[in-house]
């Protein structure tokens, strides 16, 4: 007879266990886990008028005079209370049995939420309610209700709260003089009141979050990260980096054989750089450039003072075709000059990889390009004194940091990194707050002007007679698409079928094919017949988004567009115009289109400037989705809305940068770091 196994009995987490899940582990944390929203609970109104307000939310008290567990359509429990002026009902789809005996008839309920007239009369469906005694006393301030997670029951989140409060010292972290000056509420009047407002309280101003208590905590919270930022910016400073102080013979041949004469911004830019590469601390600049405007050759004359000055420099790209890019044209521009230029890529053969591990040890490797592969234990350099990120957004705090420690003991190199992605002001001063920032606002001349449309699908005969028109011109044509195979989840047109519906419709064109789950030498050998222009399609996935230069594409359809972001349409979109022919981008969607979506299609239409098409993506997305992976590890800013808080972002700046130049101040400095971000300051200093 089998032996039935004893039952485990079920693990139980303390409140201050699941408090520490929502990082809620000192006093302070408390007392800074602010209201999302409030409730009020401070005014009940009778059934009957509750039911003439039918959609609002309101406070309803009475008598529980029917309790049942319904079973269709589905099981749920239905509690029927009453006043003096009519009765209604409660419906519950998920409950417990504890809520049946709770709410059995006879018991007084006070019950809040959004009245509907249903099928069954007037009814609230999943009111948040308590059981109460007939007189007893209402709240005399709005009801908070704070962000939980699982198994916090706003009782318990208020309890921990309102005891952290007792407990926590509210000396206030600001000077008098700078409250006053700034017009700032007190630190503890403005957070009592926000866990606490009374009923005479503006209440829209504290939806809104346009309230003078609020304000205090936006400043607080925006100074906090100012002054961790900048710190961590001194304090890389204050560690060595090797002075490539030499822009010589290399860098003057190299920029005399460019076939094109620099912009006036990528001069700029060009100075910038040069200027901090002779510093004896470490460079930490953010180059921002649009699609096309140049970055690459910037960072190749970058990498030239460093080899001027007797260093190696690295390149590393998120992605094998990117790098690849790099390498063919750096090297081009490079190797006649006698650079001797390394690659390094996870799909190298192992005798490759070896050879090109021993070039950059033994220092011979002048410039090294490739992908995560340059990070690997296995790879050490000889001399590295510059490192170049492109599309650094793609690379986790952790990876970049461990690119940067490559260099000799004791030095730490230079860092470029660079994106496409435009960064708006606001987003650049706040995450961005430790690094210098050059731009690259001018496009090169000759660079042809992307009429962009939006199609619908049930038009892709059009389109697809569109791409054969101009194929017969002589142009070449991308077709992207979001998926390699299908999903039943998302039903997109796919890359492999596009393509077999592409060159069935288009006989007499040669279409190609390029995917991520490709082999890279299969990748690179459509990338190659592309660019050499023996192939007038190319029917792809993602991959193409960045890096692809091919003058003679002039045109690009982007199936499913509604469901790319506009970073990304925008990367894509950058792929063609960059010869002088005029250059069109199709959006090809399905429609009914939501919101979102619309948005999206709409600022494509209307802008090819990508600092308004970043602007634009931070208020639909928000800032943590925009930053992507340099947020690994970075405490999110939780009150400020970079949208609406721009004016105290700047103001934040300001003080902090007088604070951390002001001797004096130190002890201020550091006790307001401690009350915001406590024992986290150190994710802010990669």
């Amino acid at each position: 007879m089998p032996v039935s196994k004893p039952k485990t009995a079920k693990k139980t987490v303390s409140p201050q266990a699941r408090l520490a899940k929502l990082g809620l582990h000192t006093d302070m944390d408390l007392v800074l886990h602010l209201p999302m929203r409030y409730e009020d609970e401070t005014q009940i109104v009778t059934i009957r008028e509750a039911c003439l307000h039918g959609g609002e939310s309101s406070q309803v008290e009475g008598v529980v005079v029917k309790n049942e567990i319904a079973y269709k359509p589905r099981r749920q429990l239905l509690v029927h209370i009453a006043d003096e002026t009519g009765d209604l009902q409660l419906r519950f789809m998920n409950f417990y049995g504890s809520q049946v005996k709770q709410l059995a008839e006879g018991t007084r309920v006070r019950a809040r939420g959004e009245l509907k007239h249903g099928f069954f009369g007037a009814e609230m469906v999943h009111p948040t309610y308590k059981v109460v005694n007939e007189g007893a006393p209402l709240p005399t301030s709005l009801t908070p209700v704070y962000p939980a997670g699982e198994g916090l029951s706003q009782p318990v989140l208020r309890r921990a709260i309102g005891d952290a409060m007792k407990r926590v010292d509210w000396t206030d972290t600001l000077p008098a003089e700078l409250i006053d000056s700034m017009r700032l509420t007190n630190f503890e009047p403005a957070v009592k009141l926000l866990h606490s407002p009374p009923q005479q309280v503006d209440e829209h101003a504290l939806a809104d979050r346009s309230h003078p208590a609020w304000v205090r905590m936006k400043f607080d919270e925006l100074l906090a990260q100012q002054l961790s930022l900048k710190r961590a910016q001194r304090a890389r400073r204050a560690k060595g980096a090797a002075a490539l102080k030499v822009v010589g013979d290399l860098s003057a041949r190299f920029e005399a054989a460019l076939p094109f004469k620099l912009t006036g911004a990528q001069q700029r830019v060009l100075n910038e750089i040069r200027a901090d590469l002779r510093h004896p601390y470490p460079m930490q600049r953010l180059l921002q450039g649009d699609v096309g405007s140049g970055k690459t050759v910037v960072s190749a004359l970058a990498a030239t003072q460093a080899i001027d000055s007797g260093f190696q420099a690295a390149l590393m790209a998120p992605t094998e075709i990117l790098a690849d890019q790099h390498f063919r044209k750096i090297a081009a521009w490079l190797e006649p000059l006698g650079v001797k230029v390394a690659w390094l890529t996870g799909s190298l053969k192992k005798k490759d990889k070896l050879a090109a591990t021993a070039l950059i040890e033994s220092g011979e490797a002048q410039l090294v390009i490739g992908t995560h592969a340059l990070i690997q234990d296995g790879v050490n350099f000889a001399n590295l004194g510059l490192v170049i990120v492109d599309e650094q957004h793609r690379f986790g705090v952790g990876q970049r940091l461990t690119l940067r420690n490559k260099g000799n003991e004791g030095a730490i190199p230079h860092q470029l990194m660079m994106s496409a992605t435009p960064i708006p002001r606001t987003l650049a001063m706040t995450y961005y707050a430790d690094l210098e920032v050059s731009v690259i606002d001018e496009l090169p001349p000759g660079r042809s002007p992307i009429v962009t449309r939006a199609v619908d699908q049930n038009r892709r005969d059009e389109v697809i007679a569109r791409v054969h028109a101009a194929a017969l011109e002589g142009r070449q044509i991308y077709w992207v698409c979001p998926l390699i195979e299908e999903s039943e989840a998302l039903q997109l047109q796919t890359a492999t079928d596009t393509h077999a519906l592409l060159a069935e419709a288009l006989p007499d064109l040669n279409v190609g094919l390029v995917h991520g789950r490709l082999k890279p030498a299969e990748k690179q050998e459509v990338m190659d017949a592309f660019s050499a222009g023996q192939m007038h399609v190319l029917v792809a996935t993602t991959v193409i988004e960045v890096g692809v230069d091919v003058p003679n594409a002039s045109l690009m359809v982007i199936e499913h567009a509604e469901r790319f972001g506009l970073s990304q349409l925008h990367q894509l979109r950058g792929r063609v115009g960059r010869g002088s022919a005029a250059s069109v981008c199709l959006l090809l969607y399905q429609s009914p289109l939501g919101g979102v979506a619309r948005q999206r299609l709409m600022t494509m239409r209307e802008t090819t400037d990508g600092f308004e098409i970043a602007r634009r993506d931070l208020e639909i997305r928000g800032p943590g989705e925009f930053l992507g992976a340099r947020q690994s590890g970075q405490a999110m800013l939780r009150f400020a809305d970079l949208e609406t808080d721009g004016w105290l972002v700047d103001q934040a700046r300001d003080v902090a940068h007088e604070l951390l130049h002001t001797p004096e101040k130190a002890a201020t400095v550091e006790a307001h770091l401690a009350r915001w971000l406590g024992g986290r300051e150190e994710f802010l200093k990669v």
